[in-house]
């Protein structure tokens, strides 16, 4: 059974997908969003699980062990359709939020989703400490964009996503799976 973290959890896509698949178990959750939390708790049995509002205040001491943290930090200040700040959006930097748990809990595994915009925001410079933060914790990351539309859903909806592994290079992992996409950029030491 892999022990997931679901952080920025929205209203639980990665955690229907990993139901879908079975041998998940949600430990605990983050959602700052309370339409979004309600949401949640409706669709899914969090009793027993750890919640918190906001990542910011989560204290790593006391957050409980898991394999794999998930988390589609908030595209905003990415995103073509926002004004595109980047790390100037007070939001922009919460992926460090994710990187400040990846050190303290060290996790096996990580799966991270968010905007295309972010690959080219302030020319390629956010993506590209986001690659080198996760390196020097340790974790081989690789990345793809994706579009919803490969995946029978009715629209076109791209998200960048990145996987990591720590210690080892993630492309061994996966490497029975044909053409998979995925860009190897950082390995982990």
């Amino acid at each position: 059974m892999i022990r997931v973290f679901d952080a920025f959890s929205g209203i639980g896509g990665f955690r229907s997908a990993f139901e879908r698949v079975g041998g998940f178990k949600t430990v605990g959750w983050c959602e700052i969003d309370r339409f979004a939390q309600k949401s949640y708790r409706a669709l899914f049995d969090t009793g027993g699980e750890q919640f918190y509002e906001n990542i910011r205040d989560i204290d790593t001491a006391g957050l409980a062990d898991f394999d794999l943290l998930v988390g589609g930090f908030p595209c905003q200040p990415f995103s073509v359709a926002g004004k595109r700040l980047g790390t100037a959006d007070e939001r922009g930097d919460l992926f460090f939020e994710l990187a400040r748990i990846l050190e303290a809990k060290r996790p096996r595994y990580f799966i991270f989703e968010n905007v295309p915009g972010l690959l080219g925001i302030e020319k390629g410079q956010t993506f590209k400490v986001i690659l080198e933060t996760l390196s020097e914790l340790g974790y081989c990351v690789e990345w793809l964009v994706h579009d919803s539309a490969g995946f029978g859903v009715p629209q076109s909806r791209k998200r960048v996503c990145l996987a990591g592994c720590l210690g080892v290079e993630l492309f061994n992992v996966i490497n029975d799976v044909k053409n998979t996409g995925f860009r190897k950029l950082r390995r982990g030491k």
